[in-house]
């Protein structure tokens, strides 16, 4: 058999070169996916709240007189502090005023007449003691004697009913101090004046039984604050008072505030066309060091159900259904499927059991185009 000749020998070696060229820089390439080391620290397992919570006051009440009539006096405006017992607002009341001094006069006049039943009463019980010791002398008789104490038991009675008649007309005169009440608002606690409806002369109307008419004042008491936002149904057994919390406010972006669970509600609530939650009440923790701090303001609760240090972990995100992970194989550079067992989790981080050891690198960029079990892969390094 004749050898090829080395010009045949060329043409092979250049159709096999340019074979080799056209695979290499028309193979597929490296798809680019974002990586994280299985490495081991703290994880936790915690829950959030579904929807936006708020700050509240720890004593809020909406003030609003029981009777409906002029504003007389309005001694507060919006942002002033005041103590417990201050008359915030007074309505026009001249007609109670007017019944309170006829009350008093009757009151006067109802004592006076003590003073003079009880003065009779008393002489005429000496007049029967008298006529009693002359009788046993012998000096008048027995009838007379009997007249005598009749008339003094008269006159003590009358006595007894003009003391009666005071205790009334203290009762009166109660009654119209409770009257005057009903028109006008005090301070129940130290707190802060929120807001004030209706001015000097105008009408206030108390709020009648189902109909929301705006109170007359908004008091806070801002020294005592807490958070109250709502958790998913799902997550209500598994919240204990006392639990620690991290707090997150909009107006806070970059701080979390210590706290931990208060009061979880023993009721579900149902609000239409949102899912089912329970309330739960959160406390600060230092709440001295929160300047500024308002009440109103949007709050999210994350509760730490429980921790785990120096524990085996892996980003949650990296994770997919069936608790998957993709990971990127160092020797053939391609992804890898890998089952594992899960602990304890959160957003961030969840615990790894079983399935990897530190080191191991798995993909977080899974929603990307392109990224699955088998296919070539390079680290992002613009990502990283």
């Amino acid at each position: 058999m004749k050898s090829l000749s080395p010009r045949l020998l060329i043409i092979v070696a250049i159709v096999v070169a340019i074979a080799a060229a056209l695979w290499w820089f028309t193979r597929p390439k490296p798809v680019a996916v974002v990586v994280k080391e299985v490495d081991r620290g703290r994880v936790e397992a915690s829950i959030a709240n579904t929807r936006a919570g708020s700050v509240e006051a720890c004593q809020r009440t909406k003030l609003s007189t029981i009777l409906g009539g002029r504003i007389e006096y309005l001694g507060v405006k919006e942002g002033d502090h005041v103590k417990k017992g201050q008359l915030l607002l007074k309505l026009w009341n001249d007609d109670q005023k007017a019944q309170q001094e006829v009350a008093t006069t009757a009151l006067e006049l109802s004592r006076r007449r003590v003073t003079e039943a009880c003065t009779v009463a008393a002489n005429a019980v000496r007049e029967a003691e008298r006529t009693t010791r002359l009788r046993k002398q012998g000096f008048v008789s027995e009838s007379k004697e009997d007249q005598a104490r009749t008339e003094a038991d008269a006159k003590n009675a009358s006595c007894d009913t003009a003391k009666a008649d005071v205790s009334q007309s203290q009762a009166r005169l109660a009654a119209t101090r409770v009257e005057q009440r009903r028109v006008a608002l005090v301070a129940p606690f130290d707190g802060t004046v929120a807001k004030i409806v209706g001015e000097l002369g105008e009408y206030s109307t108390p709020s009648p039984p189902g109909v929301p008419t705006p109170p007359a004042i908004d008091l806070i008491d801002e020294s005592c604050l807490y958070v109250k936002a709502p958790m998913d149904e799902i997550d209500a057994p598994k919240i204990k008072v006392g639990q620690p919390v991290r707090i997150k406010m909009d107006a806070y972006a970059k701080r979390d505030f210590p706290g931990k669970v208060k009061r979880v509600a023993p009721y579900v609530t149902a609000v239409e066309k949102q899912a089912r939650t329970v309330d739960v009440e959160v406390d600060f923790v230092k709440p001295d060091e929160i300047g500024g701090l308002l009440v109103g303001y949007s709050a999210d609760v994350e509760i730490v159900l429980a921790v785990k240090e120096d524990a085996l972990r892996v980003p949650t995100a990296a994770i997919q259904e069936g608790s998957k992970v993709l990971l990127l194989n160092g020797e053939t550079g391609r992804l890898e499927e890998r089952v594992i067992k899960a602990g304890i989790a959160n957003w961030e981080y969840t615990e790894v059991l079983d399935g990897l050891q530190a080191g191991d690198r798995v993909v977080t960029s899974l929603e990307k185009e392109g990224v699955k079990t088998g296919v070539r892969a390079a680290v992002d390094d613009k990502k990283k």
